[in-house]
This record gives C-alpha cells, sequence and structure tokens, in this order.
C-alpha cells in the first residue's frame, strides 16, 4: 500500500481522496458530468478505498446525477447509501436529497414519504445537533407543502404553508410561506379566504419577492367575485406603485404590472365597463415611453374613449399613434398606425353624416332641429386586421 493511501484525515480520508472529491465536485459545478462521475468512480473502485472515502463518493455520484437530470439514477444511490448506512449521521440530509429527486420524477407520494422520514429521523439526532434539526425539520415542513401544491393538493398544502407561517423562521421564509398559503386557497377555490390571506401578506411584507404577483392574484381574486370596484383598486395600486429595485426585480414587478393591468382591463372592456378598462390603460400607458409597448396601449384607450364618445379625445389617440410610427421600421406598429388611420377616417366620416343628417332636418318643415347619431358603417373600408375590441399585450 502506497504512502498516500497510509496518510489518513480525522475522517478517514486519503490525500488523494481528498482531492478526487475536491475534483468531482468542481466538475459538477462546471457540468462537466462525465468526467466528475470519472472521478467519484475511481474512489469507489479502488481497493485502497476507506469506508468513509466510499461513503463520500457515493453521495457526490448521486448529487451529480441529481444535478444532471438523472433523477433515476440519483435516487438508486442514495436509498442505496441509507440501506448500507442506515446509522449515518447524515442520514436526514440524504432522506431530503431523496425526496427532492423522487418529487422531479413525479413519485409525489414517495417523496412526501421520505419527508416524514426526515422528520422522524431527526429525533434521532444527538442534543448537540438541535440546531441542525430545526433547520431540517422546517425544511421538510415546506417539503411536504410544496409537493401538495405541486401535485394539486390545495387544501394540505394550504394547511402546512399555514402552520409554516407560525413558525419561528427567517422572514424570507416566513414571507414564502405566507404567500403559498393565499396562493393554495385561491387555486383551492376559496376566493374569499386568498383576498384575506393576501391583503394580510401584503401589509405584512410589501417589499418581498412574490409581492407583485401577490397583486396580481389579489386583484383577479377580486374580479373572479364579481367585486369590480376592488378589483379596479388593486390593479391602480399596483400600476401606481414606483419601486426602486433594479435588474430582476425591476423586471418582475413590470412584468406583474403589465399582466395584471392587461388582464383586467380586457375584461373590463369585453364586459362593457369601459369606464374601467380605460381608467387601467391609462395607467398601463404610464408605464413606459418605448413605443412598442406605449402605441398600443393608446390604441386601446382610444378605442375606450371612441366607445365613451369622447371623440375629440379619441380622434388625439389615434392620431398620436399615426405620428408615433412614422419613422418606426417594426410591422406591428406600421399596421397599427394603418388601423389607427382608419378610425380617425371612420370617425371623420360619422362626423360628416351627422353633420349633413342634422343639417337637413333642421331645414325640413316640421322636423324638429337637432343632431341625429348614424351607426358606424360595418363595411366602411376596415382593414381586415382592425380589431373591435382591445387585443391582449
Amino acid at each position: 500500500m502506497s504512502e498516500l493511501h497510509e496518510q489518513r484525515d480525522a475522517a478517514g480520508l486519503s490525500a488523494e481522496a481528498r482531492g478526487l472529491l475536491r475534483l468531482g465536485a468542481t466538475l459538477t459545478d462546471r457540468n462537466d458530468f462525465s468526467a466528475a462521475e470519472i472521478a467519484f468512480r475511481q474512489i469507489l473502485n479502488s481497493a485502497y478505498s476507506s469506508v468513509a472515502e466510499q461513503q463520500e463518493a457515493l453521495l457526490g455520484l448521486a448529487r451529480t446525477f441529481r444535478r444532471q437530470g438523472s433523477f433515476t439514477k440519483a435516487a438508486a444511490i442514495f436509498e442505496k447509501y441509507l440501506k448500507e448506512f442506515p446509522d449515518d449521521g447524515r442520514a436526514p440530509d440524504i432522506l431530503l436529497d431523496l425526496g427532492r429527486t423522487l418529487r422531479a420524477m413525479g413519485a409525489h407520494k414517495l417523496a412526501i414519504s421520505r419527508f416524514y422520514n426526515v422528520l422522524n429521523s431527526t429525533l434521532k439526532l444527538p442534543p448537540d445537533a438541535f440546531d441542525h434539526y430545526q433547520l431540517l425539520a422546517k425544511t421538510a415542513q415546506f417539503e411536504i407543502a410544496e409537493t401538495h401544491f405541486e401535485t394539486g393538493n390545495f387544501a394540505e398544502a394550504g394547511k402546512f404553508f399555514g402552520r409554516l407561517r407560525l413558525l419561528d423562521l427567517a422572514p424570507v421564509d416566513r414571507a414564502r410561506a405566507h404567500f403559498k398559503s393565499a396562493y393554495a386557497a385561491q387555486l383551492g377555490g376559496d376566493h374569499e379566504g386568498a383576498v384575506r390571506i393576501l391583503r394580510d401578506y401584503l401589509e405584512q411584507w410589501p417589499e418581498d419577492e412574490n409581492a407583485p404577483e401577490a397583486r396580481y392574484l389579489l386583484a383577479t381574486t377580486l374580479r373572479q367575485l364579481n367585486r369590480p370596484d376592488e378589483a379596479l383598486a388593486a390593479t391602480l395600486e399596483l400600476l401606481r406603485g414606483e419601486r426602486a429595485q433594479s435588474g430582476g426585480e425591476s423586471k418582475r414587478w413590470a412584468y406583474w404590472q403589465r399582466r395584471t393591468g392587461n388582464q383586467l382591463a380586457n375584461e373590463f372592456f369585453h364586459s362593457g365597463d369601459t369606464a374601467n378598462a380605460l381608467a387601467i390603460y391609462q395607467g398601463l400607458a404610464a408605464l413606459s415611453d418605448d413605443a412598442a409597448w406605449k402605441l398600443p396601449v393608446t390604441y386601446q384607450v382610444a378605442l375606450c374613449l371612441e366607445r365613451l364618445r369622447a371623440s375629440e379625445r379619441a380622434q388625439a389617440a389615434y392620431q398620436s399613434i399615426v405620428d408615433g410610427a412614422k419613422t418606426s421600421t417594426s410591422a406591428e406598429l406600421i399596421e397599427l398606425a394603418k388601423m389607427a388611420s382608419w378610425r380617425l377616417a371612420n370617425m371623420a366620416w360619422n362626423d360628416q353624416a351627422d353633420r349633413q343628417l342634422t343639417s337637413f332636418f333642421s331645414t325640413t318643415p316640421g322636423t324638429p332641429a337637432g343632431p341625429v347619431k348614424t351607426s358606424s358603417p360595418a363595411t366602411h373600408d376596415a382593414p381586415a386586421s382592425l380589431a373591435a375590441t382591445p387585443a391582449a399585450l
């Protein structure tokens, strides 16, 4: 036996094994999974490997397979490890990894079973591992809740997330549990409960990363409950929100602002609630000066104004689209300008027809003077792509 293999540290690892384990982990981080597997198998296939080295190599190989997406292989190795080393102090952590792997495979019942095994196994940990036990137990409960949520068992998911909110968790975890409990209620059909929990969550965690989506859920759930005024208020509050976040957080807010506003505005428009639709579209238009965003929203604003017979404002909005697209090379904006031009021409035609009819009847004996409104002709050279209602952004 070489001197290199004889020199082992307190954990029973030789210098050579430590090097191969570090190499395997580094290669896994680089997504070089084939080379990482070779490094770990060098230890597993060595006649000189200690039990500790075999254990570390098995776990490294299992995590490499899991990272690679080879979940069946990873689960098999985790199961083998737990069978061969049932008294290993790392068993609760390994059970947690196994549960997550099984869930990724779609084996949700087995995954939940392994997460419960984590809770049971942590009871056997020594007193000096109490802090680690608490962390593992909370994590396992989170994973059980997430698994129920993923399988559509929203009632059970809501119960677990509700309990987690009451535990002594880190603020970010408590906020996440609070949000997911509201989401589970909403998806489970408990809309009144979802509204209550969402409002409580937004009051406690207004700056949490899930706050924008929570505001979307609040607005859409209120709409489902046929509470349009509250849905409008929730939407406008989201659109008016000024966030100082940069990068990913700023993009997250922008995404949910646009999705919420567009969905609610379109629903209001199609249901005939034009005034509320207009209020939201105007809020959407203020989100960005980018022509690719602003001009389509302005078109929807103009449609609302036209339906409300605010003709001068509608014409001004349509004209701003025509002017704004003059230098654009975007096929979508060029087509939008054509649509706006047609509506301008159609409105002008209607105005002229109204004036002519008014003049005719005002000069006809026995006919009371006053404007007579005519309906817009349905086939007045309308472009084929013209939409009578707002299109989704």
